[in-house]
């Protein structure tokens, strides 16, 4: 809370204090004149929080009530939960009916109504809407000859928008939308609106991803100044720049990546020293070079946070004038580089390591698949093509494994989640879907930028630089009660008190499930205990990778605090690690703010990704209503039961669908059980399914049984 605020509330908390005018206050407080208006607005924004409140008179006085403010979260089903500022982790129940028809991300303002217990949360109800959080709508307009309504693809909107005839604009039946909010929904009664863009007919090509662009507000286009500033780089590196860095050109350097990737942004050499050690170097592009601070660019890549990568189509942070060019570690071409160098024993602990800025020449662009074909020897092509290199790609094996090792050793939770593989047409139709199959080539990289982000975070954290961490906090004490209600089915329990939870008891429990038939739904329900990862200016270690010190050091074309460390390395390395302390003050406040920002910035391109995700699943299985699959049993609900298939889709096959039987729902062991014939559904079970429904409006699937219990 601002000085201010406290000041206010401090004097009208005073036992000696009587109702008072504004005018009044702001003398006893000594206000300038000049400072009287903004007085003035503090003095409302407590009361539109009803911290305060106004008599018959104008006099002010202080509730004596407590209010909580904090965003709502709407279910389609009408009741929602508002997560609150003063305590993210503390959600108060609300009824439909004490809504408010308050909307799905408004922040609301909250009375308790009845105290939290141990069977339930607190309930509460909103006595004001203090922000809207839409002020425009995407979804799908219906016309009705005299006036038109507009479904929202957000069903947690909770209202259809009605449309006036002058308000149609050139929208037609079936079209997709965005809506201006004019009214919003208030006793009973729909939102009003006005089209104010028609994005096209709902199946025309590419309409789904600009839906979710203008639902999500992301930014489709750059700047013109923005495009400008980056193409003034071209695309070779200033020679000049060259004699001011090590020079690494000559070095045998490999990028690894996916074979669509374009913005190529780390690449690493892996060497045996004559002590028996390993040399990794990991060398990222040095963004910070081109992106300077406060410049267009960087003002653009601050605001967008992380490049959004949307199935076919990417959202990215900077222009690919950069990103795909300049910055691009391309093979056989000179690039200006962030090197971080470490010397690693056999037990895979760094015992030493430097940080510089290099400029490389890439040898070869390699991808996963080619990398694993070589350590597999099952590719006579790829082996005799790249026949010099064999023996690097060994080493990095090597290393890789020892890296990993000593990582599952302290706790590092492997969590076996597959990603979907979702194929598209050209016309960005989906013409497949399946899992997406990774292999140790991929563990390559993933340890050696693990490796790479530690030693940074931990070098800058001694040297009490301003800082960006990844931090993921231990897990609540309460979740993980709930995880070992489940667990005890399994005979499983993690080990701990609330003060005292540490990963390898998480590990412990991984390592005992893996390769049995309930080692998915585990994996599962463990991520669901996990705190989410985000950023902070202070260190708060990584549980999720078993780490004091964590940080994102290796992707700054794609992420901004990854972009953000490099300009604070850049610092230090400039007067060997003498840095003024006016540089120090401003950047640490800097870091808070950017830290804020990404994870803020993060959340949303989860979300959209989550999103086209599910959307072009359900389009996808529109075309398979009718068919029969094998799947799993993913989780239990109250309202019925998700089942995924081997290709990643997951459907719900209600209660309604489970045959005559009514089922009764055991939350603690996450069960249903007929209550005649007392069939039990659990997490894990092997069902046979068929596909009843599926809609990419609603981006909804529904299953159906072929027959009850397991699959034989």
């Amino acid at each position: 809370m601002e000085e201010e605020e406290l000041k206010i509330l401090e004097l009208l908390k005073d036992e000696n204090y009587v109702p008072m005018k504004a005018k009044e206050i702001a003398m006893i407080m000594r206000v300038p004149k000049k400072e009287y208006n903004d007085f003035l607005e503090v003095l409302g924004k407590l009361e539109l929080e009803m911290k305060i409140q106004k008599n018959r008179k104008n006099r002010y006085r202080i509730v004596e009530k407590t209010y909580y403010s904090g965003i709502y979260k709407k279910n389609q089903r009408g009741y929602g939960f508002v997560r609150l500022e003063e305590d993210p982790d503390n959600e108060i129940y609300i009824s439909k009916e004490n809504s408010l028809s308050a909307i799905n991300g408004d922040r609301v303002l909250v009375e308790i109504i009845e105290e939290k217990n141990k069977v339930k949360n607190a309930e509460g109800k909103v006595v004001r809407i203090l922000k809207h959080e839409k002020d425009t709508v995407v979804g799908t307009f219906q016309n009705n000859k005299n006036f038109g309504f507009v479904v929202p693809d957000d069903r947690s909107f909770g209202t259809d928008i009605y449309i006036s005839k002058k308000d149609m604009g050139k929208a037609r039946n079936n079209h997709k939308v965005l809506v201006k909010i004019t009214k919003y929904p208030q006793n009973g009664k729909n939102a009003e609106g006005k089209i104010i863009e028609v994005l096209g007919n709902v199946n025309e090509a590419g309409v789904d991803m600009l839906s979710l662009i203008k639902e999500y507000k992301l930014p489709s286009t750059f700047p013109e100044e923005v495009v400008e500033e980056a193409k003034k780089y071209g695309d070779k590196i200033d020679e000049k720049e060259i004699n001011k860095r090590v020079d690494l050109r000559n070095e045998i350097i490999f990028t690894i990546d996916g074979d669509d990737a374009k913005d190529l942004d780390d690449a690493v050499q892996v060497e045996k020293l004559p002590n028996g050690h390993y040399k990794l170097g990991v060398h990222i592009a040095d963004v910070s070079h081109y992106v300077k601070e406060g410049s267009y660019l960087d003002k653009e890549a601050y605001i967008r946070g992380t490049s959004i990568y949307m199935l076919g189509r990417v959202i990215p942070m900077l222009p690919r004038e950069l990103s795909n060019g300049i910055c691009s570690l391309n093979a056989g071409e000179d690039r200006l580089t962030m090197s971080c160098v470490m010397e690693i024993d056999k037990s895979g602990k760094v015992v030493n390591s430097d940080v510089f800025k290099s400029v490389i020449n890439v040898t070869e662009r390699m991808s996963y698949k080619d990398v694993q074909s070589i350590l597999d020897n099952n590719n006579e092509h790829i082996v005799k093509k790249y026949a010099a290199y064999i023996d690097n790609f060994k080493l990095m094996a090597e290393l890789a494994h020892i890296l990993k090792n000593k990582r599952m050793e302290h706790g590092y939770l492997n969590l076996d989640i597959p990603e979907s593989k979702i194929d598209l047409d050209i016309d960005g139709k989906v013409i497949n879907i399946s899992k997406y199959e990774t292999s140790f080539s991929n563990e390559i990289i993933e340890q050696f930028m693990l490796i790479a982000n530690e030693t940074i975070a931990e070098k800058f954290y001694w040297l009490n630089a301003p800082f960006i961490y990844r931090v993921h906090e231990n897990p609540d004490a309460e979740k993980i009660n709930e995880l070992n209600k489940f667990l005890y089915n399994f005979g499983l329990k993690i080990k701990g008190n609330k003060d005292n939870i540490y990963p390898k008891e998480f590990a412990k429990i991984l390592e005992e499930v893996k390769g049995k038939p309930e080692e998915k739904v585990v994996s599962n329900l463990i991520l669901r205990t996990l705190k989410l990862a985000r950023y902070d200016s202070e260190n708060k270690g990584h549980f999720g990778i078993a780490s004091k010190y964590y940080c994102h050091f290796t992707s700054p074309i794609r992420r901004y605090p990854d972009l953000f460390i490099h300009r604070i390395i850049s610092e230090y390395l400039k007067d060997n690690y003498n840095v003024p302390e006016n540089w120090l003050e401003k950047h640490r406040e800097e870091a808070k703010q950017s830290a804020e920002q990404a994870s803020e910035t993060e959340k949303i391109a989860t979300k959209v990704e989550r999103e086209a995700e599910s959307l072009k699943k359900a389009e996808y299985m529109e075309g398979k209503i009718g068919e029969e699959y094998e799947g799993i049993v993913s989780s239990i609900t109250s309202f019925g039961m998700f089942v995924e298939l081997e290709n990643t889709v997951e459907g719900l096959i209600r209660f309604e669908d489970l045959g005559n039987e009514y089922f009764i729902y055991d939350e603690n062991k996450k069960e249903l059980i007929g209550e005649q014939t007392k069939t039990i559904y659990k997490i894990g079970d092997k069902l046979k399914i068929r596909v009843k429904s599926a809609s990419k409006l609603l981006r909804q699937i529904d299953f159906e049984l072929v027959n009850f219990g397991d699959v034989p």
